[in-house]
């Protein structure tokens, strides 16, 4: 929990908008929380994912497990893989489209920031 709440609080610093943090550990086993993130662009989404690449490798020598949509490969949608957390950073366009929020409608809502 503590993880995303870190993760939360830095992509709110870079700006990304209606932040929506999910438990979805009684939905699937792959993580225990979802981060979903609005940002304007994929140079924004590119921002986010470096300053949380750099400051949890600082704070606390952590990596994501993986990391796909770097560097504008991810048409609008990256995802940071850190075990229990998953982030996804969306661009409107592509939230829209893929409406991941209807998809864990049944996972608790933890934490919303517009």
């Amino acid at each position: 929990m503590q993880l995303a709440h870190q993760l939360v609080d830095i992509i709110e610093q870079k700006q990304a908008t209606n932040i929506v943090l999910l438990d979805v550990h009684e939905q699937t086993s792959l993580a225990t929380y979802f981060i979903l993130a609005t940002v304007d662009n994929e140079r924004q989404a590119k921002a986010i994912e470096d300053d949380l690449l750099e400051k949890l490798k600082l704070q606390q020598n952590l990596r994501p497990l993986s990391v796909d949509g770097l560097d504008g490969q991810g048409g609008g949608w990256s995802i940071l893989d850190y075990g229990d957390v998953i982030v996804h950073l969306l661009t409107e366009e592509m939230r829209r489209y893929y409406r991941l929020e209807e998809l864990w409608s049944k996972a608790h809502v933890v934490a919303k920031m517009f």
